[in-house]
């Protein structure tokens, strides 16, 4: 549902999780004012201590509170600050023109006797109600990440949303799947001028037309007749643009480490993931849809048999669907190795060596074990990655923050390849429009080297199959 725009000027109160969320959402509400509630800078406080990403976010947001009130004197605190953003805020959050105002005195209690003002989310909404009461030509709103704050405000008729700035999309149903169906006429309407040839095995079509203009890099194509025919945009320059017909791993005789597309849709991934021009992919799905066996393959094809990276790297976030287990002894990889599940489930696939016995399969295992890392994404930073193969999984938990400090990782000759289900989201604040992996294939759909591919069809099992659908 598209939210409406309130017209006149407005005054936004912060909740602390919008800022442990994002620390430059102060930047973000254009020509409004901002109001920080002395609970909030309270909880920052409490918040600040430790290594997570929410305690760094919360630091980062002091520093730019203690930046816009450096030097000012309670004169110009209670007239409000202006809301300059700092040198290091990207260009996307410059639109600030409002001020930034505190909670310099008590508020009347005005909250039902049922709401008692010691818990801060009520301190908030008590605020929120005495504002507007002191600003009646105003507009008050309440933003915050919490949905049960959000509810109690509306309950006691105060204006409530959620932090947008941080959705990539409106609609998740929006989110760029990576293909395109081609109209039945598209020959008809397309073949004037039409070159095509073959080059090292490819077949490639030069074609000019009014869809062009709406295909990205690396966007796939695909015809709903019999015809079978399926291409990858290459390149597209003005009003034409370069495409090159698929490889089919359907067949046996294409298979990668023993792997062959099921579907459409895994032809396409496997497309993306054996071309060596493409560093960056990102593969969507509901569970069960290969996502991680065939990129997998993919790795152990390119590293152990055509030796284009010198290693897998896998790493994914250590968020529990449960209850978390506690503490987990031994070393880095040892720690990882109860959350890469999925990893040895699908090396098992990978693995099977008929007729070697077990001695075969061992050296096997040996072998793939040695070119395959596993490590946290918690001691990331810093670090440089050179001609490796990284696989990202359950990417969607990630903020677009961690994505970015993940990628930015990689080094010259190296694939990224980000995997993830929108649907299961286990991240407090994420949402399927906010999350990291929303974030960057909405952001890279336009880049010659990277590629996306939404997979529809499950083919884990019958049962899987059935559940998903139905539960």
């Amino acid at each position: 549902m598209e939210r409406k725009e309130i017209p006149g000027k407005r005054l936004f109160i912060i909740d602390t999780n919008v800022l442990m969320h994002d620390p430059t959402a102060l930047f973000h509400f254009k020509e409004h004012d901002v109001y920080i509630p002395m609970v909030v800078l309270e909880e920052l406080d409490s918040a600040k201590k430790g290594l997570s990403e929410v305690s760094r976010n919360v630091r980062q947001a002091s520093r730019f509170i203690d930046e816009l009130v450096y030097d000012s004197s309670k004169k110009e605190i209670d007239k409000g600050i202006p809301l300059n953003p700092p040198y290091n805020v990207s260009e996307r959050a410059i639109s600030s023109t409002g001020k930034l105002f505190f909670q310099t005195h008590a508020m009347p209690a005005l909250l039902p006797e049922s709401l008692p003002g010691i818990k801060p989310d009520n301190h908030i909404l008590g605020t929120a109600i005495a504002l507007q009461e002191e600003h009646p030509d105003c507009k008050v709103t309440i933003v915050s990440k919490d949905i049960n704050l959000r509810i109690k405000a509306i309950v006691l008729g105060i204006h409530a949303e959620d932090y947008f700035n941080d959705q990539v999309l409106d609609d998740v149903d929006l989110l760029f799947s990576g293909s395109t169906e081609l109209e039945t006429d598209f020959w008809e309407t397309h073949s004037k001028d039409m070159e095509s040839w073959k080059e090292e095995g490819h077949t490639y079509y030069k074609i000019h037309g009014a869809q062009v203009s709406q295909w990205y890099p690396n966007q796939f194509l695909h015809m709903a007749d019999s015809s079978g025919f399926s291409a990858r945009v290459c390149e597209i320059e003005n009003d034409h643009a370069t495409i090159e017909v698929n490889w089919d791993y359907s067949q046996n005789s294409h298979n990668v480490w023993g792997i062959n597309a099921l579907n459409q849709e895994q032809n396409f991934a496997l497309n993306l993931l054996m071309n060596p021009e493409i560093d960056f992919i990102s593969l969507v799905g509901q569970a069960g849809t290969g996502k991680t066996l065939l990129t997998l393959a993919a790795a152990l094809e390119q590293t152990l048999e055509q030796d284009l990276y010198s290693e897998i790297i896998m790493t994914r976030v250590t968020v529990p669907v449960g209850e978390d287990i506690g503490f987990l002894p031994g070393t880095e990889e040892e720690k990882m190795t109860p959350w890469m599940g999925a990893l040895m489930d699908n090396l098992e696939v990978l693995t099977k060596t008929e007729g070697s016995g077990d001695w075969g399969k061992a050296a096997t295992n040996d072998l793939i074990q040695k070119r395959i890392k596993v490590r946290s994404m918690n001691f990331m930073r810093g670090r440089t990655f050179l001609n490796k193969f990284i696989i990202l999984d359950e990417a969607q938990n990630l903020t677009a923050k961690q994505m970015k400090t993940l990628i930015t990782r990689a080094g010259p000759g190296t694939k990224v390849v980000c995997l993830g289900n929108i649907a299961q989201i286990d991240t407090p604040y994420l949402t399927e429009t906010s999350s990291g992996l929303t974030y960057v294939v909405d952001r890279f759909k336009e880049w010659e080297h990277s590629g996306h591919i939404t997979l529809l069809r499950g083919e884990r099992s019958r049962l899987a199959d059935y559940a998903s659908e139905t539960l």
